[in-house]
């Protein structure tokens, strides 16, 4: 144990909102039980990158008694996480690339009973949706343009297919309760590997939420690349 400079999270101010995963590169931050964490002391260089992106200013830098950073166990720990994320659902069926943007006919929802119920018709155009389980290279992202969905959109928006999803490839995500750190290394290759239109991000009101805003700016600008950007809030009371 040394005596060095480490980062502190107080847990009273944090929200949970995430921003600040994406920004340590180390892997050190984990959104648990609804609070950012350091899940070790040797994987916070003690730097502070992860500061200024906390909307509550929750972070801050300390000198205590820690564990003295290690790279190697750094560099092990998300060569870990990288191999497990892509092995997760390997092998999945559930999980097999459909383009279904020249479909002839859309899916329509069913009743609890079995049978086709009325519906309006569906403009789902790419399987999966999760952005957990969509690849990069996924060929229905080339010139896209996307939608990134909170996963409570398409359940408070009514008109959610026909306002938003038509004519879009769609991945949804939870900025509270997923691993924002993933999502973010997800969206910056799907910006990085594709010449993609435009990106529309529907949020809802809700604070945490905005996360998601912030988590598809920041893909966009390491990136370097300039793509239209547009934000659709949904509220929980129409």
């Amino acid at each position: 144990m040394v005596v060095r400079k480490i980062i502190h999270i107080d847990e009273e101010k944090c929200n949970g909102c995430g921003l600040c995963i994406p920004n340590c590169a180390e892997g050190a931050l984990q959104i648990i039980d609804g609070k950012a964490k350091l899940i070790s002391d040797k994987y916070c260089d003690g730097l502070g990158a992860c500061l200024g992106h906390c909307p509550r200013d929750a972070i801050t830098i300390v000198e205590r008694e820690a564990e003295a950073f290690d790279e190697t166990a750094v560099a092990e720990y998300l060569a870990q996480q990288n191999k497990a994320a892509k092995e997760q659902f390997k092998g999945c069926p559930g999980t097999r690339l459909l383009d279904l943007a020249g479909k002839e006919e859309a899916p329509v929802a069913k009743a609890a009973s079995g049978q086709k119920a009325e519906g309006s018709q569906s403009h789902l155009g790419n399987w999966p949706v999760q952005l957990r389980l969509v690849p990069p290279e996924a060929p229905y992202f080339k010139e896209a343009h996307l939608l990134v969905a909170a996963d409570c959109v398409p359940f408070a928006h009514p008109d959610f297919h026909r306002d938003l999803l038509q004519g879009r490839t769609v991945v949804v995500d939870c900025p509270k309760l997923d691993d924002i750190e993933e999502y973010y290394a997800k969206l910056a290759a799907i910006v990085e590997a594709n010449n993609l239109r435009d990106i529309t991000v529907a949020y809802m009101e809700v604070p945490c939420c905005t996360g998601l805003v912030r988590l598809v700016q920041e893909a966009i600008r390491r990136s370097g690349k300039e793509i239209p950007l547009h934000t659709v809030e949904i509220r929980i009371r129409r």
